[in-house]
């Protein structure tokens, strides 16, 4: 369960000299304790819960003040955009994978309405443009006819 930690320390009796002892659940700091409480809230944030919902069940679960979770709760929130930052240039690339994919397993179940969306979807992405968007960008034509009769 615990983790065990070499700590290096002298002792008396060893003559100064080095002595590697272990502590079966390593140095106790209030920093590493409240690391692990925020990172348990960043897990549960994917629950469905509303941000309220989901820092009032964080202020219970962990035993803390409401405005403790609160604080919790924006240094997840720049974790969050700290994330999203830096896996913004994958994420197009996984999306078109998990359409690839999809399209693949939609065609073998004989979800043909299914594949032909996620087909129109991959399209957009690759810049195909859409038949009604190609009608619309098309030249028209406007023929106006003038009435003779009308001119005398």
């Amino acid at each position: 369960m615990g983790s065990q930690q070499l700590v290096t320390g002298t002792v008396s009796d060893s003559e100064g000299q080095e002595v590697k002892k272990a502590r079966p659940y390593g140095k106790r700091n209030p920093d590493a304790v409240i690391e692990e409480r925020r990172k348990r809230l960043y897990k549960r944030q994917l629950s469905g819960l509303t941000v309220r919902q989901l820092v009032l069940d964080h202020s219970d679960r962990e035993s803390i003040a409401e405005a403790t979770a609160w604080r919790d709760w924006e240094e997840v929130k720049q974790w969050n955009e700290k994330d999203w930052e830096q896996d913004r240039q994958s994420v197009v690339s996984r999306l078109q994978g998990m359409r690839f994919r999809a399209i693949e397993l939609a065609l073998r179940k004989g979800q043909i309405g299914t594949a032909q969306l996620l087909m129109r979807d991959l399209g957009m992405v690759a810049g195909e443009v859409a038949p009604e968007a190609a009608a619309a960008a098309a030249p028209t034509l406007n023929i106006s006819i003038d009435d003779k009769r009308s001119r005398e």
